[in-house]
């Protein structure tokens, strides 16, 4: 079985990384007439794309800093930051198949029987948050002195701002996508439908807006999230943090207890190939521009498990003094 794990010590650049185990993926594919390897290579010809051509990036990171100028004029007041991010390799391929893994083990409980090949496919076809960019809104405390009406005000200038993005972006060459799910009534009625409520509706604690569109201009998917300062604390430094989030989604999908080894090759090897990179000691991987003391202690600049920033845009509120009414 073909796995990242094993191009992880010779001390190549992510993009030879990734173009070395496509490689060998396509290969191992054709001999073992596996088709899930085989999406596998496209899903990282995606990243590899990304990665390689700055040139959209920064196209696509100047229709953004549009809505950061809208936000500095409507929103003086306010303090928030924007930043974008390429989703890492090693969080990809544990995403790639961990999706995989999850599809097939609730198939298989559920019908007692495997997923046809295509309709997993299907199902994982694109990615929407391989690029994905963040607003995070503050509101000083010199405004609002008390904690529990500073955070209602937070929140309300959040939704309003949430409400604003999708037709401001939809003149400058993105469209939003239809999302699901029960979505607070703070969202007017024409943009709800685009928006995953995790303030209404918390994951693990998790808070945040998230809105996915499609750039038009150069052909891919984005992902905004928005929250405050607080929910922003709390996913990422908090018990919400994106590595103990991670770690449970991990656990959740690498369930194999009631699924015998050998039966399906496509679940078997992406469930080997997430444990392996579950287990993965980052002070022992040798990648161009990569270093890491232990799994917490770590120097990324190259994407390999944090994901490359794209930018970042910071607003301090320009009036400390103004009360708010």
């Amino acid at each position: 079985m073909v796995a990242l794990n094993d191009y992880l010590y010779n001390g190549d650049t992510v993009l030879k990384i990734i173009r070395n185990y496509s490689s060998d993926l396509r290969k191992s594919a054709i001999e073992t007439g596996n088709s899930m390897d085989l999406f596998h290579c496209n899903f990282l010809l995606q990243l590899e794309e990304i990665l390689e051509h700055n040139d959209f990036l920064t196209s696509q990171s100047q229709r953004l800093k549009e809505f950061y100028k809208f936000m500095a004029v409507n929103y003086p007041f306010l303090a928030f930051t924007f930043k974008g991010r390429i989703k890492s390799l090693i969080r990809a391929e544990e995403k790639f198949n961990g999706y995989i893994v999850e599809m097939v083990y609730d198939h298989y409980k559920k019908h007692k029987e495997y997923p046809d090949p295509v309709e997993v496919k299907k199902r994982i076809r694109y990615f929407r948050d391989l690029i994905a960019y963040r607003i995070v809104i503050a509101l000083p405390k010199c405004h609002i002195e008390n904690d529990a009406e500073r955070r209602a005000k937070e929140q309300e200038y959040l939704y309003e701002i949430a409400a604003s993005l999708p037709d401001f972006l939809e003149q400058r060459g993105f469209s939003a996508e239809l999302s699901a799910g029960d979505v607070s009534d703070r969202l007017s009625p024409d943009v709800k439908m685009y928006f995953r409520d995790y303030i209404q509706h918390p994951s693990y604690g998790y808070q945040s807006l998230h809105i996915t569109l499609f750039d038009n201009e150069t052909r891919s998917y984005v992902e905004v999230q928005l929250r405050t300062k607080e929910m922003d604390d709390f996913a990422e430094i908090g018990p919400a943090n994106h590595l103990g989030y991670e770690k449970r989604q991990m656990q959740d999908r690498t369930r194999r207890e009631s699924i015998p080894e050998g039966e399906c090759l496509y679940f078997d090897e992406s469930y080997k190939r997430g444990v392996l990179l579950q287990n993965l000691e980052l002070s022992k991987v040798d990648v161009n521009m990569f270093s890491a003391a232990n799994n917490n202690l770590i120097n990324d600049g190259c994407g390999l498990y944090r994901g490359r920033l794209i930018l970042p845009y910071e607003h301090l509120s320009r009036f400390q003094n103004d009360i708010i009414d």
